[in-house]
């Protein structure tokens, strides 16, 4: 009798304990569901100010007619062409050798001291500053390599700037392919080259894919690195076309070429007194963060897309 009502007396005490964690798991919901909705709504309301600021430019000429000293004539033209040739070359650099990089360190580099000191310094090199980078791409492509304040330095910088982040990403996609897909690969007799190319690749390329994706959508905002650099604030010309009409149909010279890019238009139209220059600033602004948004959202759907018809 006295062990029943020990137990007994023991089963209240869980039940009370069970009720209390219960009641803290509903309190941290609800609290982090209110800083959610706080940031959501804190951020929802900006867009619709600046929305509702640059309304007035959001027509097609806005974006056919270069920069000028007057507002109302003044676009963005050279801006997001800027803007799209830097990403290119963003893209070309930075995506090849941070897939290879991933997948390098994660099949086939060995598991020593140089290895973590490698995959310790990739990490902390996501985290560090953006205007480190364009500090450190000004001394070494603009004074050292004398590639000049150009696309093809910006296009590098932005690499430099996102390759940590799509070497991370990387990784963290071919982590999440399970042992067995490669224990039955080796089972069958394939290759290392095998195993890596045609299922570990394979299945993951939607997370690395959604990685670049993210990886470009940092890029297309950042500013630091570009003012540091040196990028121009008002250009009134387009770059060469890289495409001619003539063999060998590619033209280089638009690397070198000066440039500007939405971000930095935006800043120099903000530093103007001219309240008509603001209206451009946040129209150019609404458009920086509606591509933005749908870059990620395309990330968002590519990943749910590409692991629904994964079947392991």
């Amino acid at each position: 009798m006295e062990h029943k009502a020990s137990v007994l007396e023991n089963l209240a005490d869980v039940r009370a304990m069970i009720k209390r964690h219960k009641r803290n798991d509903t309190l941290f919901a609800a609290i982090g569901l209110l800083c959610l909705m706080f940031g959501l709504v804190t951020l929802m309301l900006l867009f619709w100010q600046l929305i509702a600021d640059g309304y007035p430019k959001f027509n097609i000429d806005f974006l056919t007619e270069f920069p000028s000293r007057r507002a109302g004539r003044a676009g963005l033209l050279s801006a997001w062409v800027g803007s799209l040739l830097v990403m290119a070359v963003t893209f070309l650099t930075a995506v090849p050798v941070g897939v290879a990089a991933g997948l390098y360190l994660e099949e086939y580099a060995p598991k020593n001291w140089f290895t973590d000191l490698i995959e310790i310094n990739v990490s902390n090199l996501a985290g560090v500053p953006s205007i480190i980078y364009g500090l450190l791409a000004l001394g070494l492509f603009v004074y050292m390599l004398d590639f000049g304040q150009s696309i093809l330095t910006a296009g590098l910088t932005l690499g430099l700037l996102i390759l940590p982040i799509v070497i991370v990403s990387t990784r963290e996609a071919i982590r999440a392919i399970p042992v067995s897909i490669r224990e039955a690969a080796y089972g069958v007799g394939a290759t290392k080259w095998q195993v890596v190319y045609d299922h570990v690749f394979k299945y993951s390329y939607g997370g690395i894919l959604t990685g670049i994706i993210i990886g470009m959508a940092r890029a297309l905002g950042e500013t630091a690195p570009i003012i540091t650099i040196g990028a121009l604030t008002f250009i009134a010309f387009l770059p060469p076309s890289p495409i001619t009409t003539e063999p060998p149909f590619l033209n280089f010279e638009w690397l070198s070429s000066g440039f500007t890019v939405m971000p930095i238009q935006m800043f120099n139209w903000l530093s103007r007194p001219d309240h008509a220059f603001h209206v451009n600033a946040a129209a150019t602004g609404a458009l920086i963060i509606i591509v933005t948004l749908l870059m990620n959202g395309t990330a968002i759907w590519l990943r749910y897309k590409i692991r629904k018809n994964i079947k392991w």
